[in-house]
């Protein structure tokens, strides 16, 4: 028998009270959004790879202006519906950022890193911020899917293990790519959730990446060289962003989980399936990734 004094969960009053609360942030967003400044740069990718610790690094310098909500607005990717004058409403207002920086426009951006993966993202990100700078950074791809599996473990978005999850991986998303491009509302929960090794296929999205934008608005890290020696790999990224030297950036690494380590043979099938992506990763980069330097695999 139902228990008709039970409320479906869609109408409980806390969830009612968010949904209230969301309406009336994005009204506001909407409102305000002509009056401020647009993304200057974007951290599109890839998850799992120190965007988090990037991000956090950049919003140090005085010449950088964070968004006023959230480092992630997810627009280009799982909001793109709201319009141009909803993800506006995230930015600093124009007059703040003059203000902040004595009349000369401090910098500002954004860090989503499923924008380089989901296919609609990157098209609709080149064709609405011509100019937008983009930051990409790249780790060790086995690394990657064991992190992103026990990421979305934790936030109980994958009840299998790592061996079973990346067995289940081709049909999880078969098709989805497909129907992310044929249809501009629907949201793909594999593709977001469950590409473990697709998303540490890097070639394929930095050369879309680059086919949409063109290579000098693209940063790409290693987040391997970055992890073990910030300095150099920052001044990288603040030389591409036009900021000036800054002695008082601290470096600290965010969003790190521990994990069991990984077997050696499910790392050595991994590091195989990766090696042809990696080798013309590297081609094009004109750079040897850290992960293939040193050792068996090139690991450190």
């Amino acid at each position: 028998m139902t228990d008709v004094t039970s409320k479906p969960e869609h109408s409980t009053p806390a969830r009612l009270a968010r949904r209230q609360a969301r309406r009336l942030s994005d009204a506001t967003l909407e409102l305000s959004g002509p009056a401020r400044v647009r993304p200057d740069f974007l951290i599109v990718g890839a998850q799992r790879c120190g965007t988090t610790t990037m991000f956090k690094t950049l919003m140090q310098h005085p010449d950088v202006i964070r968004p006023i909500l959230r480092k992630g607005i997810h627009y280009f990717d799982k909001s793109y519906g709201r319009g141009e004058r909803w993800y506006r409403g995230h930015f600093p207002l124009a007059v703040t950022s003059r203000l902040r920086g004595r009349g000369q426009r401090l910098i500002t951006g954004e860090s989503s890193p499923y924008y380089m993966f989901h296919p609609l993202a990157r098209q609709r990100l080149a064709a609405d911020l011509p100019g937008v700078k983009l930051i990409v950074m790249l780790r060790d791809p086995v690394i990657r899917a064991y992190s992103a599996h026990s990421h979305e473990k934790a936030r109980g978005f994958e009840d299998l293990g790592f061996d079973a999850a990346l067995a289940a991986e081709p049909e999880r998303l078969a098709g989805e790519r497909e129907r992310l491009m044929a249809e501009p509302g629907y949201d793909s929960f594999h593709w977001q959730h469950h590409a473990y090794s697709t998303r540490g296929q890097y070639i394929e999205q930095v050369r879309a990446l680059e086919n949409l934008v063109g290579r000098e608005r693209m940063c790409v890290v290693d987040s391997g060289d970055f992890f073990a020696d910030p300095e150099p790999a920052f001044d990288q990224v603040r030389r591409f962003l036009g900021l000036d030297p800054c002695p008082d950036i601290a470096f600290e690494q965010h969003n790190a989980r521990q994990r069991s380590p990984l077997s050696p043979e499910l790392r050595t099938r991994l590091e195989q399936h990766f090696a042809p992506y990696d080798a013309e990763l590297a081609e094009w980069w004109d750079h040897a990734p850290s992960w293939r330097r040193l050792g068996h695999g090139g690991r450190r």
